[in-house]
């Protein structure tokens, strides 16, 4: 059986990659709550729609999965470091956090969360 943390994020970062604002909405739970860059939480996969085609396209992801679990059959999370990349340079490095949800036979995101590293305390 394949790890859904694993899988969900390989699918994420395609969408992202790829400027795909409706099938990484897709990958959300209808009452998803969002918590990106912006100082707002998010609820919706509309909201999320919304917030991943207001980013520029050409950017891309690079995800190390660093722990995963599970919460019985349904619902599973885990954490990633995950550095964004702009078409002409510059990274942000930020944490992720995860809980994802199954749904028939696929796993969708519940709750999304990142945070920038920083090394300043």
């Amino acid at each position: 059986m394949s790890n859904p943390m694993h899988d969900v994020l390989k699918h994420w970062k395609a969408a992202f990659d790829g400027h795909e604002p409706d099938a990484m909405a897709d990958l959300f739970t209808p009452n998803t709550l969002f918590q990106g860059f912006g100082p707002e939480v998010l609820s919706g996969r509309d909201a999320v729609r919304g917030y991943y085609a207001a980013v520029p396209g050409g950017r891309s992801a690079d995800v190390t999965i660093l722990h995963t679990y599970a919460m019985g059959e349904d619902m599973a999370g885990g954490f990633a470091d995950v550095t964004f990349s702009g078409p002409v340079g510059g990274e942000t490095a930020v944490h992720m956090s995860l809980v994802l949800q199954r749904d028939g036979d696929a796993w969708r995101i519940r709750q999304y969360h990142v945070s920038r590293v920083s090394t300043e305390h």
